[in-house]
């Protein structure tokens, strides 16, 4: 692979086209931005999408709008955003160096001490502030959009006072985005894919099939966010990208009778928020899915097909009992056609990050059955850290009572075996039991036996072992009305002040 075959990088910046040449296709953004633009106001922290100090946002063209979206850019791979745009801390503030009120906010309300992570607050802050509308931001949903940056200084309590007072500061000449320039700048852009270049980012269907098919060694991507990783920290390097973010058909969300269909391009963000507005149950751990930059970057179909035995995503799917289609270009004598194959999530895994998919082959396609009849569901994430962090246990489960006995049962289980795992010989010794506390005793010495977990930094394998028939035995008693043991109940002392 030489740079000849590297496409030209363009992005909008500022209402203007940006052109780069000879990218690398592993090249990530942060450096791009750092190295290559010499934006040093964009800092690099943990260079794992862990601290937020790295965050800028990209603006989209969504029909016929601009879309905001936080992300971390030291793990985002720069060919990524091409046809986007890109604002960094760099871009705020007025020619006449006036701030933007997002950073006045943090000036008024102290919230800023060292500064290293300043800048990635207040891209999170610009993010929230473009997509509100102009209608003022509460703490709690600020709370939330701020979990992917992390400050060590200052505290949270002034940044959350930023950013509920920058709504009511001016925003001075010069300091607005210029939402028709540059969805206009965007319009403009006529990308000029390559069937050879080193960055593929297919626009259909067929044509990311028939690439995978060409070829099979290349490197699949969407959000980056597990092989951005790869790139920062072990170091590896990537001849060709295959990135399938930009495929049409893949960033749908299609909801049938009996199911809704998630494309494999859908990001967290949207794939969470389809799942909660069936499910509101689902709210609080869809938001304890890493930080708000990673759940805009990465995809559902990325988690799933990643395979990581503590991906938070599948635990859940495999309860909501949900189904994943695979696709691959099949030739044929008129040319060639899409082949598809269905089967249940937990038998796409044969062991640590494998899979049953073939080299040709593609995840497509979530299928997420819709909510029947009542069920009681409950998903529970066990980490160190409440916000943005990963989980040591991860129990999901779902089930269906009929004269007080269980009629249905699903549980589906991560962070305790080589791959997410669906509790089966656990299903089946409550299947069809009263539900009481005796027959929960006698499951959770099943769900106990069924896994042997190993120790790591998260948790050792004794703890594991016995928070997993813990958690069996906190659905039992949430199904009971103790819902307070829940820590999303709980009240702070802010919060009742």
């Amino acid at each position: 692979m030489t740079t000849e075959t590297v496409a030209p990088l363009t992005f909008i910046r500022r209402g203007q086209p940006v052109t780069l040449r000879n990218v690398p296709p592993d090249r990530t953004l942060l450096e791009v931005l750092r190295e290559d633009l010499h934006l040093s106001a964009t800092k690099e922290g943990c260079g794992e999408g862990d601290c937020g100090a790295c965050t800028v946002v990209l603006g989209e063209a969504v029909g016929g709008q601009l879309q905001y979206k936080a992300v971390n850019s030291c793990i985002r791979l720069a060919h990524s955003v091409a046809g986007m745009a890109v604002f960094t801390a760099d871009d705020l503030a007025a020619p006449n160096g006036a701030l933007h009120p997002v950073q006045e906010a943090l000036v008024q309300c102290h919230g800023s001490q060292c500064g290293f992570c300043t800048p990635g607050f207040v891209m999170s802050l610009f993010g929230m502030y473009q997509n509100s509308a102009g209608q003022p931001i509460g703490r709690e949903q600020a709370q939330v959009d701020l979990s992917g940056n992390l400050c060590r200084c200052t505290g949270y309590r002034p940044i959350l006072d930023a950013a509920e007072t920058m709504h009511s500061l001016p925003l001075p000449a010069g300091c607005a985005v210029d939402g028709p320039t540059t969805l206009a700048a965007l319009q403009a852009l006529k990308p000029q894919p390559s069937e050879d270049a080193a960055y593929l980012r297919p626009t259909t269907l067929a044509s990311l099939l028939q690439q995978r098919a060409r070829f099979p060694q290349a490197q699949v991507v969407a959000g980056c966010t597990d092989v951005g990783l790869w790139v920062t920290k072990l170091h590896k390097r990537f001849e060709r990208v295959l990135d399938v973010t930009a495929t049409h058909e893949l960033r749908q969300i299609h909801t049938h009778p009996d199911h809704i269909a998630i494309g494999a391009a859908v990001s967290l963000t949207d794939a969470f928020a389809a799942l909660v507005h069936e499910r509101p149950q689902l709210k609080t751990f869809s938001q304890r899915f890493a930080g708000l930059p990673v759940r805009n970057a990465g995809t559902l179909g990325g988690n799933v097909a990643n395979g990581s035995p503590i991906g938070d995503s599948m635990p859940l799917l495999i309860a909501l009992g949900a189904r994943v289609e695979l696709m691959r270009w099949q030739a044929t004598p008129e040319g060639g056609e899409i082949a598809p194959r269905e089967l249940p999530l937990e038998d796409l895994y044969t062991g640590y990050r494998t899979n049953v998919m073939q080299a040709d082959e593609l995840l497509c396609w979530i299928k997420v059955p819709r909510p029947g009849s009542p069920a009681f569901m409950r998903v529970y994430k066990i980490s160190k850290r409440f916000d943005d962090d990963i989980s040591a246990v991860c129990l999901a489960i779902q089930m269906t009572l009929q004269d007080g006995a269980v009629q249905h049962i699903s549980i589906g289980a991560g962070g305790v075996a080589a791959t997410p795992a669906r509790a089966r010989q656990t299903e089946a010794a409550l299947r069809g039991q009263p539900w009481n506390a005796d027959t929960v005793m006698t499951a959770m010495a099943a769900l106990r036996a069924e896994f042997q977990p190993i120790s790591d930094m998260r948790a050792s394998a004794t703890y594991r072992h016995t928070v997993l028939g813990n958690l069996l035995q906190r659905f039992w008693l949430e199904s009971q009305g103790m819902t307070a043991i829940n820590l999303e109940n709980i009240q702070t002392l802010e919060a009742l002040a």
